[in-house]
């Protein structure tokens, strides 16, 4: 084979410009860390903590022993008062003001005793903290200081799923650490924090980074690093973010009023899945499922009912779930809210007055094993005894799942100890009743059933 030189010149000479013209369009993050650098402050904390200590059970030190004051040293003799020790942790943090005000993240400084703030000229500060946020992560503190550097404040609301973002922060207490990386996706919702659209980057976050700035290319703040997702505990391509919208609405209330308000509904949703959507008439699966109208809540008030679908709020859509608390949460309780909703199929208009949201309550599901079954769907279940409905607040209705033997119950979701409250929309008064509905229900086809679960109510699609 002859090999043409002149034109395999030619080409790799291409390709050598080629590469180069996509290396030239790669972001220099230089000029970026270097404007921004000087408002990054490393955050270290101390906090008291009581060391409780004792020999094992049965252990005894003979009168005398030459190792008798080893052990002293390190176990609480009897009457002896448990000592104290210091822990210290790391994390990172950015000034917002010249006069002294910083962000970072409330699991940075919770239960600290001291909190000490180092700058990038080495000095070091002890820093007030004004006021923490546990549900979105945020704590604004503030150090005696003037004239400091500060950073410039962007919007998360106007990034886009693939721009370039960097972070500086102290990963490992390596101070003014810079990594940079894209936006996988926004808007994601992590367990246990309902009320925050995380903003979700491939940029390499570490312990200590914790409380820094995300920054886009115009050398502006969109959102606070958080969290990672990590099966060893370090990095692995999932990092998250507090947009900085959010951040900053926290921040002002915490400097105005030491507390957080927010928007409350009073719904407990879901999502709704590709067998919900059938079984509830809908060509796809959107929208926030309501599993659970609390009494006396707005959405009460305003007649909001089990099984209505949320698709607007205030004029935006919600697509998914995860969509609508933060939405709630960031409205003020003093506004009415536009809700669309569908209802039986068809689109309807409601208005709430919201609320501000009240603490939690938990609540314990305890099943009677003693009871007798019945087979139903493959479903072995009771009637709830005033025990189970004292401690699960059910008034009346409802019947509990003992065991599940039947396999498309078991691919729904059911479980033991599942309280079944409705079944194809209608409510389900007790054992008898659940027999008469399911024997109507069409082979093949889909019905919801609103079950509560340890507390928590949950929409599920069961087929025949």
């Amino acid at each position: 084979m002859r090999i043409n030189f002149k034109r395999l010149t030619i080409v790799c000479g291409l390709l050598l410009l080629s590469l180069g013209s996509t290396a030239s369009n790669l972001p220099d993050f230089t000029v970026l860390v270097e404007e921004n650098r000087n408002a990054v402050v490393n955050i270290s904390t101390t906090q008291k903590v009581t060391k409780h200590s004792s020999l094992p059970q049965g252990f005894d030190i003979p009168e005398g022993s030459p190792y008798s004051e080893l052990f002293k040293h390190f176990f609480d003799a009897p009457g002896q008062m448990p000592r104290q020790r210091d822990a210290r942790s790391l994390g990172s943090g950015f000034i917002i003001s010249k006069d002294g005000y910083l962000l970072t993240n409330h699991h940075v400084v919770n239960g600290a005793d001291e909190i000490i703030v180092r700058l990038q000229d080495r000095r070091e500060l002890k820093a007030r903290l004004v006021g923490s946020d546990k549900r979105t992560d945020v704590a604004l503190l503030k150090i005696e200081a003037n004239d400091l550097p500060v950073i410039k404040f962007g919007s998360s609301k106007a990034l886009k799923v693939g721009e370039w973002v960097f972070a500086i922060g102290s990963p490992f207490g390596f101070d003014s650490s810079v990594t940079a990386g894209i936006v996988s996706a926004k808007g994601r919702s992590l367990p246990k924090e309902n009320y925050v659209p995380f903003i979700q980057t491939d940029v390499a976050i570490n312990p200590g980074n914790s409380g820094g700035p995300l920054f886009n290319l115009a050398g502006e703040v969109v959102g606070i690093n958080s969290q990672i997702y990590s099966r060893s505990g370090g990095f692995m391509g999932l990092s998250f973010a507090i947009p900085i919208d959010v951040a900053l609405n926290v921040s002002q209330q915490l400097k105005n009023t030491g507390k957080v308000v927010r928007g409350w509904l009073g719904v407990r949703i879901q999502d709704v899945t590709r067998e919900l959507a059938e079984s509830f008439g809908m060509d796809k699966p959107y929208g926030a499922l309501v599993a659970q109208v609390v009494n006396n809540s707005p959405a009460e008030k305003a007649g909001l009912q089990l099984g209505d679908i949320i698709v607007e709020f205030n004029g935006q859509e919600v697509g998914r779930s995860s969509v609508l608390p933060p939405l709630v949460g960031a409205t003020s309780i003093s506004s009415v809210a536009k809700l669309k909703i569908i209802r039986h199929k068809e689109t309807k208009m409601i208005q709430v007055q919201l609320e501000g949201l009240p603490a939690d309550e938990a609540v314990q599901v305890v099943p009677n094993k003693s009871l007798k079954p019945n087979a139903i769907l493959g479903l072995l279940v009771t009637d709830l005894t005033a025990d189970m409905r004292k401690n699960l607040k059910i008034k009346q209705g409802g019947i509990i799942v003992e065991s599940v033997a039947n396999e498309m119950a078991v691919k729904a979701g059911v479980r033991p100890g599942d309280v079944i409250l409705q079944f194809g929309g209608q409510k389900v008064k007790g054992v008898k009743d659940f027999k008469r509905l399911a024997n109507k229900m069409q082979a093949g086809k889909f019905v919801s059933v609103l079950i509560n679960r340890q507390g928590q109510p949950i929409f599920l699609a069961l087929k025949k």
